[in-house]
């Protein structure tokens, strides 16, 4: 298997096509990336922006230019040297009219070849929750006619633009009479006979009759668990590993799957020991990936909380979250709120899947002869979902493994223990279900409730923690990304680096990532707003000073001010997160080109939220408000704020630039194969998605020369530092690739008046050492308030062990060549600059960019 050095995600679509990803081959063999990583490039539903919504997982879609452009771009990488990892989506594929199995599904019902492919429960007919209404209100409004699929020509209910096609036993024979059906009573009779059923959009968190992806009923789920269906979904993929054309994959969404092991198994076997493959997968707090997985790693969010460690002023975020709860004039209880938010899932948006599990419980007490009350399973269940801790375990139809079974024994105590104890005996027969310890007549329903409780805990964890709880709460927006732990932790360079040692040990190969098309904001955006908890007070007195200013803008409705002072704290955040950082308060084009995207970013963060408004429910008299608060920010009357703001942000933004740095630094250094998301080797500012899949300056990007490495960190305006050190650290990646993936990772200690301002460790091979030694909580320093920092670095050193000692090393970044005997003076650091220091052995390797 060849192992990546570094890959540089690409999305495609959006103006992405296999032609233009080959056109940009040169600059990235000259970065120094060995593998291209794609986006899904199966063929999607018509403009689909992401390619996650397949409608044929065996053809290349023709809107990025089909099999003979991605040809194309193989050959161009091929006589590059350089790689291809696809990712693939085998959890579901699109519910869509496009998709051919989808729509034979909807015509034939129970008797279509992919009545199984998809996870439908058939002893019902098929929800297609399409309409903004019930059936009966749009017949009545005229929206449902019958008529003759333009596609096919044969009978077909349309309602509005989309044609379902009707059951071939329902009309042939009759076909000029049921095209002359105009009697509403008669359409609504051939609804009926129908094994699908027309229904409203609002009704699919209650009533949907197929495994969604999370929410999103245009996502339908397939039973990949199944040797057919595998089969079927895999035939290109296999093609494309065999032939020699892809070389990894990377497995969207693992944990939606029935029997993630039985299938990265089965793929193992199919794509062959050659084939590099990683996995989606949130690993939560102390969590490590299933070791008996046949997989490199994960695509690194756990990687991203780990930075934290480094970027975090532990003795300042206290201080934070008390200004934070003094802005919203109460004192905020995080589990408490992870609680709420969990419930929220479980009672609305994910009722219709808790309510098939608590019928299938039900239905198992029959079976065993047991009287249940509804009621009380029902609190044990919902308790049971609230507490559980992780995204899922990973039992089979064999039962739980040992580990698993160990952890759920953990919940249920916790659950007993907890102020909202459910029934001692329903809780424990929902336990004999998960751990199968029933008769012979109920196993079966048995195994279907753990796996079907497995696919639910993921999804309920998500959508819980990322997309409400992060969304409700933004004390540090830079803590609330994918893959974080939500409750309030201690932040040390302890833990990273032990986080490192486990991630050398369980997977030296897994992708470290800091910025994907998935992360609530890009990595500098990130890396900025660390340093909120450097400098609480004076964030908070910007916020406040702000607010002041802004004092007008603010609106009394029914249902309280508008926006209220948690949205007021997450605005500002946000918009100082997302600043570019030569904008100026003058630059009404600027300006207006970052509004569009913030705005779009406030309303889905109100939301998501789902307090005040909601997706499904939206509040339009609140939202406009608040939408209207945020565009004054950026208006051009808005002179007194914007000169306030510009001039205060100066700080972070310095602070963040030596941050993102630093970040990256580690990124390249640490355990790990480093991947850079499209555009961020330099600075990404993004907000979530869309915003962080907009295209990046790729003409920018290719300006990729020898400039000089000296300019510092907090003057890296437009990421050309950045840029030059991950060139020079890729491309010694690609010469010392054993020493990255499998090198010693050995925490080094620092001593001096500056020692807690930096992060150092060694990589350690048996041909040579690396020493990297990275700046951290600078916000003094960079701002003048740290008084002569060169002489002050003089005082700080790191102590070498013997086996580093009495040697000869070359600066990687700078070419500058230094003896050390049994420490080193970090007088270089005055800069801010991170070392990189390789040792005499290799130090005549050449380091071309």
């Amino acid at each position: 298997m060849t192992i990546p050095t570094a890959t540089w995600r690409i999305q495609f679509r959006n103006g992405m096509t296999f032609d233009r990803a080959a056109g940009l081959v040169p600059y990235l063999k000259r970065l120094g990336i060995s593998h291209l990583y794609a986006s899904p490039i199966f063929t999607a539903t018509s403009g689909s922006g992401h390619g996650y919504d397949v409608t044929d997982a065996n053809a290349i879609d023709p809107a990025i230019g089909g099999r003979a452009g991605f040809d194309r771009l193989v050959r161009v990488l091929k006589e590059a040297g350089l790689g291809l990892i696809l990712d693939i989506v085998p959890n579901h594929m699109a519910a869509s009219l496009e998709n051919a199995w989808w729509y034979d599904v909807i015509e034939h019902g129970e008797k279509s070849r992919y009545a199984r492919h998809f996870d439908i429960d058939w002893s019902r007919p098929l929800t297609l929750p399409c309409l903004g209404d019930s059936f009966e209100q749009v017949l009545e409004n005229g929206d449902i006619a019958v008529k003759a699929d333009p596609q096919t020509g044969k009978p077909a209910l349309a309602c509005y633009e989309s044609f379902y096609p009707l059951a071939p036993e329902t009309w042939q024979g009759q076909e000029t009479e049921v095209l002359a059906l105009t009697d509403k009573a008669e359409i609504a009779a051939l609804h009926q006979r129908q094994p699908w059923r027309l229904t409203s959009w609002r009704d699919a968190a209650s009533d949907l009759s197929y495994r969604r992806f999370f929410e999103i009923t245009g996502l339908a789920g397939v039973r990949v668990e199944d040797r057919a269906v595998f089969d079927d979904t895999h035939r290109l993929i296999l093609e494309l590993v065999h032939s020699g054309a892809v070389d990894g994959l990377r497995v969207d969404h693992v944990d939606g799957l029935a029997d993630p092991k039985g299938y990265l198994e089965r793929l193992r076997q199919e794509a062959g020991p050659a084939c590099y493959i990683t996995v989606e997968k949130i690993l939560g707090e102390g969590e490590q990936l299933p070791a008996d997985w046949p997989v490199s790693g994960t695509t690194g969010y756990e990687f991203i909380s780990s930075l934290s460690d480094v970027l975090v002023d532990n003795s300042g975020i206290a201080s934070l979250r008390r200004a934070y709860e003094q802005q919203v004039a109460r004192p905020v209880a995080m589990e408490n709120e992870l609680r709420a938010a969990k419930v929220l899932m479980a009672d609305r948006n994910f009722a219709g899947e808790f309510n098939r599990l608590l019928h299938l419980a039900l239905a198992i007490a029959t079976q065993e002869g047991m009287t249940q009350s509804e009621s009380r399973l029902r609190a044990a269940l919902r308790e049971l979902l609230v507490v559980f801790p992780v995204y899922r375990t990973y039992g089979t139809a064999q039962g739980l493994p040992e580990a698993d079974s160990a952890l759920l024994g953990r919940v249920v105590e916790a659950v007993r223990e907890g102020a909202n104890a459910p029934d001692s005996q329903a809780l424990n027969f929902l336990v004999d279900i998960l751990k199968g310890r029933l008769s012979e007549p109920a196993i079966r329903d048995a195994v279907t409730f753990r796996l079907r409780f497995q696919q639910l805990t993921g999804p309920l964890m998500a959508k819980s923690v990322e997309d409400t709880l992060f969304f409700r709460h933004g004390m540090s927006l830079a803590l609330n990304e994918v893959g974080a732990d939500p409750l309030p932790r201690d932040f040390s360079p302890a833990r990273f680096h032990a986080d490192m040692q486990r991630r050398l040990e369980r997977q030296p190969d897994g992708i470290s990532s800091t910025s994907t098309h998935d992360t609530k904001r890009g990595e500098d955006a990130r890396a900025r707003l660390y340093a909120l908890t450097e400098a609480p007070g004076l964030w908070a007195g910007c916020v406040a000073r702000w607010s002041q200013i802004n004092q007008h803008h603010i609106v009394t409705l029914d249902d309280g001010p508008a926006p209220e002072p948690a949205v007021s704290w997450m605005l500002y955040q946000a918009l100082a997160g997302v600043w570019p950082v030569r904008l100026q308060p003058d630059d009404n084009a600027g300006l207006n080109a970052l509004e569009g995207r913030y705005i779009a970013f406030v309303e889905k963060a109100l939301r998501e939220a789902k307090l005040r408004t909601d997706w499904g429910d939206s509040n339009a008299p609140y939202e406009e408000v608040v939408l209207n608060y945020a565009r004054q920010l950026l208006a051009p009357g808005a002179r007194a704020f914007l000169h306030d703001f510009t001039t205060s942000l100066q700080p972070f933004i310095r602070t963040g630039l030596v941050n993102g740095l630093t970040q990256t630094t580690l990124k390249l250094t640490a355990p790990g194969v480093p991947d850079i998301y499209q555009g961020s080797e330099r600075l990404n500012f993004t907000l979530v998605d869309p915003d962080n899949r907009r295209e990046p300056d790729f003409a920018a990007l290719e300006r990729l020369g020898e400039e000089n490495l000296s300019l510092t960190p907090d003057r890296d305006f437009d990421g050309q530092l950045k840029q030059q050190v991950i060139a020079r650290l890729l491309h010694l990646r690609q010469q010392m690739p054993t020493l990255f993936s499998r090198g010693e990772y050995l925490p080094l200690s620092a001593s001096g008046n500056r020692a807690e301002k930096v992060i150092a460790f060694a990589r350690v091979g048996h041909e040579a050492a690396l020493l990297v030694i990275a700046p951290r909580l600078v916000f003094d320093a960079v701002n003048g308030s740290d008084p002569g920092h060169p002489a002050g670095w003089t005082q700080t050193e790191i102590i070498l062990p013997e086996r580093l000692a009495n040697r000869r090393y070359r600066n990687v970044l700078s070419g500058e060549t230094i003896s050390l005997v049994d420490r080193l003076t970090l007088t270089a650091l005055g800069n801010l600059s991170p070392l990189v220091l390789l040792s005499d052995e290799l130090s005549g390797v050449g380091i071309n960019v």
